[in-house]
């Protein structure tokens, strides 16, 4: 697990005078072990549930501080998560209670009790991913200075923006839950793991 000074570290020109643009990358075990810390920091903070949006805007930008070399201690990760938690909550709120609708949908429709079960199902499972999907775009967006009400607004478009970045993200958290449902634990480096590919695509996209 990589740790920072207070003050962010100064770029060092390499030997060809460039300044690389993730200096923060280029210890990769090092990276490794601040993605897999991300994954603790952000899981722990999900616990409620209801911070998780909040929980994964503080880790993405966490990470996004790391690979520009500047300090990224557990304090500036807190400071953003206390930020982000009031109006978070919100969002929090709407994305459980739609998710819990689709999973009590697919329950049914796994059970029998809906006509076209394997339809309502499929249709539950797409929608689940959607949601998860807009949380992570808005999450990737947020900032103190944007906030959340201007984050969410541009969500749509900015999905539609990167079709190619959003499938990726798609791809992410399919993994991320695939992985769980195999072995409960292995949730810690999923999501450090989504938490990278979110940066990476909004990196991408830029």
């Amino acid at each position: 697990m990589a740790r920072r000074t207070p003050r962010a570290q100064k770029r060092k020109p390499e030997i060809d005078g460039s300044i690389l643009r993730w200096p923060g990358a280029v210890n990769r075990f090092a990276l490794f072990g601040e993605v897999m810390w991300v994954g603790i920091l952000v899981v722990a903070c999900s616990l409620p549930l209801v911070t998780a949006p909040a929980a994964l805007a503080a880790g993405i930008r966490h990470l996004r501080r790391h690979l520009q070399a500047e300090a990224s201690g557990v304090g500036l990760f807190l400071g953003d998560l206390r930020r982000a938690i009031p109006a978070g909550l919100v969002v929090g709120a709407v994305a459980l209670a739609v998710s819990a609708v689709l999973v009590w949908d697919i329950l049914l429709a796994a059970g029998g009790a809906l006509p076209g079960g394997p339809l309502v199902g499929g249709v539950g499972i797409v929608g689940l991913i959607v949601v998860w999907l807009a949380v992570l775009v808005v999450a990737a967006g947020w900032s103190p200075e944007r906030g959340w009400r201007a984050t969410v607004r541009v969500m749509p478009a900015r999905i539609r923006a990167d079709a190619v970045g959003s499938a990726y993200l798609v791809v992410a958290l399919v993994l991320t839950a695939v992985i769980t449902w195999q072995l409960l634990p292995l949730l810690i480096p999923g999501v450090g793991c989504l938490v990278f590919a979110t940066v990476a695509v909004g990196e991408r996209r830029r």
